[in-house]
């Protein structure tokens, strides 16, 4: 045991406010786990819903787990001290629920090395009678369960508030009743919003594809995903609070879901419908806020969507509060919102056209047009706001290299135009390889290869690179194939995982893969037929398969599709 290792955990814990904390063998145990650094965690404000949920139900004892960082996973290997826990520093071995909150492809490889150092049996089908049940929630990891299947004993698809308090109650029930390992797993999956993988199997066919996925007895043919209808039951903001956190804000959800139809989007399709919360309930969280003083970091999908944002604006910074926002829309922006974030100190607005030319943002119905982006300049310049960011994606499905031309065109216009309006300051490019997602219409849709995104990608860098603060920020190719293989692979990534975890980690992925016999192109290049099943099938978000399919005939030939309005039943969620 390395009793440093200890201390800094309760160092940590003294800079924090807002925790729990439960005597030893009062309640059940639950390791709450986010697969990267502290740093990084404590700012996703899912990780503080289900932290304060399970804490405040009777008989549960929730403390958080974060990944070392690379020093200090170092001397937990070195020393052989399990990892443990921020509040009391158990060990995670000791705790009888594991539940990893997973929101990115990558972290994946972050959960297998958490189990590892906190000496808990990495694959599900290994661990006994008296070890941990480990679970996952979060948009990647349950959307497309399989790559974790080989790890994860239960996954919880859709909202935590709608499923874990009858999980849990499922989970005493069982614990109560002495009932075996296996049972414990069939009665969880009888609970609305539970996938338990080992109670289904999977077929293939001779050239790799999913021939059929077989529920066994005891596991419902699909897992309906559940989500919360009235957001005001259900309080959702910061809990814990600390300095140590990768944006430092007071998080305060002001909506969920998304109703745009944007095609590339899984949290889009995933988290239908759009739902608001109440400004009388968000302004009561504000007010809870004061004593800490800190930005309150508004959350949602499109901020600038909420139909109430000018007032909340104008509440939060009357309570002598700053601001800040996950996200906003050129389409929607108000001059107020603008101002109010200008008043808090934003030095860059942002803004995310996703493509650059008209037939690219059609392809994948964003909605956002030039003179929308033009006009939140305006708004930002005339609140003075110098700099200004753009996120965009290539290797869309339909793209070509005219496309390519007009980011190039589009920046050079953006700057222009900022720069004959007084704003000195720099434009900056975020791009990002396009990764086809499930539940999306491009789920059918290769990914581009990557040999033609680095060659547009480096177009637009040589394009640009002369002019003057023009800055490009690009994720890496190469990360964003094993996101790729990651995101629609099937079970038999699992073990590559595992395997690849073995080896050294995300850059042994290949190695993997290659270990055993699988292509990754059969993955990435492949254009799936309308009919084949996906890895996913036995997961219901609650709309028609062909309802996406549609949608992606749509993309082809550039049609819109308008958003979500009262009444519509288009998509089959309402």
């Amino acid at each position: 045991m390395d009793w440093e290792l200890k201390k800094e955990l309760k160092d940590q814990l003294a800079r924090e406010e807002g925790y729990y904390r439960y005597a030893a063998g009062t309640r059940e145990r639950f390791a709450l786990v986010y697969p990267n650094s502290y740093f990084v965690g404590m700012s996703n404000l899912g990780l503080h819903i289900i932290y304060d949920l399970l804490n405040r139900r009777d008989g549960t004892a929730c403390e958080r787990f974060f990944l070392p960082e690379k020093k200090k996973i170092a001397r937990y290997e070195n020393t052989k001290t399990p990892l443990m826990s921020l509040e009391n520093q158990t060990p995670l071995a000791d705790f009888s629920i594991i539940g990893f909150a997973v929101s990115f492809e990558m972290d994946y490889f972050n959960v297998v090395k958490i189990l590892e150092l906190g000496h808990v049996k990495v694959r599900a089908a290994e661990r006994g009678e008296r070890d941990p049940l480990v679970i996952a929630g979060g948009p990647c990891s349950t959307f497309n369960p399989e790559p974790l299947s080989a790890v994860i004993d239960a996954f919880i698809i859709g909202e935590g508030e709608a499923i874990m308090p009858a999980f849990m109650d499922a989970y005493d029930e069982a614990r109560e009743e002495g009932v075996t390992r296996a049972e414990l797993l069939r009665r969880l999956a009888q609970v609305p919003g539970v996938y338990v993988p080992a109670l289904y199997e999977h077929h293939y066919a001779e050239d790799g594809r999913i021939a059929d996925i077989v529920p066994l007895a005891g596991a419902p043919a699909q897992v309906s995903r559940q989500w919360v209808k009235d957001l005001d039951a259900w309080p959702a903001h910061t809990v814990v609070v600390t300095e140590d956190t990768e944006f430092n804000l007071y998080l305060i959800e002001t909506a969920r879901g998304c109703g745009r139809h944007c095609r590339f989007c899984m949290a889009g399709y995933c988290f239908r419908v759009p739902r608001n919360r109440s400004l009388s309930v968000i302004n009561e969280e504000v007010r809870d806020a004061l004593q800490y003083k800190k930005r309150i970091g508004l959350m949602g999908a499109a901020i600038s969507d909420y139909p109430e944002i000018d007032a909340l604006c104008k509440d939060i910074l009357g309570e002598g509060l700053s601001m800040s926002v996950a996200s906003f829309r050129a389409d929607s922006v108000t001059q107020e919102l603008v101002e109010s974030l200008a008043k808090s100190g934003l030095q860059t607005l942002t803004m995310a056209p996703e493509a650059g030319s008209k037939k690219m943002r059609a392809v994948i119905n964003k909605g956002i047009e030039e003179e929308h982006l033009f006009h939140s300049m305006d708004l930002g310049i005339a609140a003075g706001i110098p700099n200004y960011r753009l996120y965009l994606m290539i290797g869309l499905p339909f793209e070509e290299e005219e496309d390519i031309d007009d980011i190039i065109d589009l920046a050079n216009r953006l700057k222009d135009y900022m720069e004959a309006h007084g704003a000195k300051g720099r434009l900056t490019l975020s791009i990002n390889p396009f990764i086809p997602k499930p539940f999306t219409p491009f789920q059918w849709k290769p990914m581009c290869d990557k040999k033609t995104v680095e060659q547009r990608l480096k177009r637009i860098e040589q394009s640009l690179r002369r002019r003057k603060h023009i800055h490009i920020i690009a994720e890496s190719p190469r990360e964003s194939y094993v996101q790729g293989v990651l995101a629609r692979g099937d079970r038999r990534i699992a073990d590559v995982l595992v395997r690849a975890c073995e080896l050294g980690g995300a850059k042994a992925f290949k190695r993997a893969m290659k270990e055993a016999g699988l292509d990754p192109l059969f993955y990435l290049s492949r254009e799936r037929t309308e009919d084949e099943i996906f890895p996913w099938e036995r997961l219901d978000m609650g709309f028609r398969k062909a309802y996406l399919y549609q949608e992606l005939e749509k993309a082809a030939a550039l049609e819109r599709t308008i958003p979500c309005f009262e009444g519509c039943h288009r998509c089959g969620v309402c």
